[in-house]
């Protein structure tokens, strides 16, 4: 945890970032591994449910994004004041965050069962997949509040410095996810194993079975994650305080300073996500399969982006609380330097093993080919995206989310979905993954940019008036 007065030496800053950034790593990967598991699960049942899921996928990243952007909105004014040492304003935030998320939930999950039906047709999927898309979501919708204080429980925990507890939660999803899907999608068999017969029984629920598999592993993760932040973790720990949201205005203020930006945003970079989608659709299911895999694909190899992004965060929320700029400063060249240097590793492996990469989740050979061409494509964009993600992931830890958005949302919208519906008609879905990298590489360097300068280090949203 970041100290006032402090001094560290640049190998001390090195060592923090590696600290913090390896279990958020491990989160990331085993959270990806366990889309990759399900995206392998469900390749084996055809192109149709492959494609069932693609279709609705960006949607519930839309969800999931609103989600966040409004937990960040505590959990960075809770890095600030674990920065300041003023743990009682911590677990204040803390408590208006769960009171908030209480809210949140019930209104997206109303919106989400709403629109499960209409959804798929919306988004241009036939009918031949509409019905299965429309019961996966539903499974989804239903499992969204826990997974929402979930989250919650695992933004407020990385706040206070704690990587290890939601890295071994997310590796404990990931594992749960695989048993209760193994059980859910298939049926009974026998399984042989030196000259034994094994019964397994099985659910054959396909593609539900798939849904119903991961809402579980949410519920177990999300139940645990809870209970430790609420009850064990020390400096947000809630155990024997009075639940009150009285003094709640100006925490409130402050948090949708932060979380409106993030919150517009990932509705309008998800809706980019979601036209995107649209603009793939009319390539056909082998194409809205190949995407869908190829985009799990690749988050193999931006996982590591995002997790120095998360300790980032951290840090740079930790050294405003503590009025350390020279730390601030530091921390935020060092991290991006660092995820530039192993995403480009990444892009790297990723281009040289982009066959086994999509391989192992279809044994559709038309699907393949073009998943591994758009893999290929996106390889040349990936320092660039660590930049991209790691300077975004700066500018939230110090609560400047505005132009950041502005940033994140022009780029998307005005490059990357224009160059695509361009494209896309003429070279399918290479050409769809063309548009995506050069908006990438465009989207690095404006954050490089924006970080260099500075100015993020003086908008942050928890006032004199709130640390006094």
């Amino acid at each position: 945890m970041i100290r006032n007065g402090e001094a560290m030496s640049d190998k001390d800053k090195l060592r923090l970032i590696v600290q913090l950034s390896i279990p958020s790593i491990l989160s990331q990967l085993s959270s990806i591994l366990m889309f990759y598991i399900d995206a392998s699960m469900v390749g084996s049942l055809g192109a149709k449910a492959s494609a069932a899921i693609g279709l609705i996928e960006s949607t519930t990243w839309l969800f999931g994004g609103i989600s966040m952007a409004a937990i960040m909105g505590f959990s960075v004014q809770a890095a600030h004041f674990i920065g300041a040492n003023d743990f009682k304003k911590t677990r204040h935030v803390f408590r208006i965050g769960i009171a908030s998320m209480t809210v949140l939930a019930i209104v997206v999950l109303g919106i989400c069962v709403a629109i499960a039906k209409p959804l798929p047709y919306w988004l241009g999927g036939g009918s031949d997949i509409a019905p299965l898309s429309t019961s996966y979501f539903l499974v989804y919708c239903i499992s969204l509040p826990i997974y929402q204080f979930g989250m919650l429980a695992s933004s407020m925990l990385k706040s206070s410095g704690n990587m290890k507890i939601p890295s071994m939660a997310s590796i404990l999803m990931c594992i749960c996810d695989v048993v209760f899907n193994f059980f859910l999608i298939f049926p009974s068999h026998n399984f042989n194993i030196g000259g034994f017969s094994i019964h397994l029984p099985g659910a054959d629920m396909g593609l539900v079975g798939a849904a119903l598999g991961s809402a579980l592993a949410y519920v177990v993760t999300g139940t645990l994650l809870v209970w430790i932040a609420v009850r064990k973790a020390p400096m947000i720990s809630l155990k024997g305080e009075k639940f009150t949201i009285h003094p709640a205005g100006k925490y409130l203020r402050h948090a949708l300073r932060i979380s409106s930006p993030m919150a517009l945003q990932y509705v309008l970079m998800s809706g980019a996500q979601i036209v995107s989608t649209m603009i793939v659709a009319p390539l056909g299911n082998f194409a809205i399969a190949a995407n869908t895999f190829a985009i799990t694909a690749e988050s193999l190899c931006y996982m590591p982006g995002y997790g120095i992004g998360e300790a980032a965060t951290t840090l740079i929320g930790q050294s405003i609380g503590a009025n350390r700029r020279d730390l601030t400063k530091r921390f935020a060249y060092m991290t991006l330097a660092l995820g530039m240097a192993i995403m480009a590793v990444m892009g790297l492996v990723m281009y040289v093993f982009a066959p086994e990469m999509i391989g192992v989740m279809t044994p559709v050979t038309e699907i393949r080919i073009l998943g591994i061409g758009a893999l290929r494509i996106e390889a040349f964009a990936e320092p660039m995206f660590a930049a991209a993600i790691v300077g975004n992931c700066i500018c939230i830890g110090a609560g400047d989310t505005k132009i950041p958005s502005i940033m994140n949302f022009g780029s998307m919208w005005l490059i990357r979905l224009s160059l695509a519906a361009f494209l896309a008609p003429r070279y399918g879905l290479a050409g769809v993954w063309f548009a995506m990298a050069t908006e990438l590489i465009f989207r690095g360097i404006i954050f490089l940019v924006r970080i260099y300068r500075g100015k993020w280090m003086y908008r942050h949203v928890t006032s004199t008036e709130q640390q006094a």
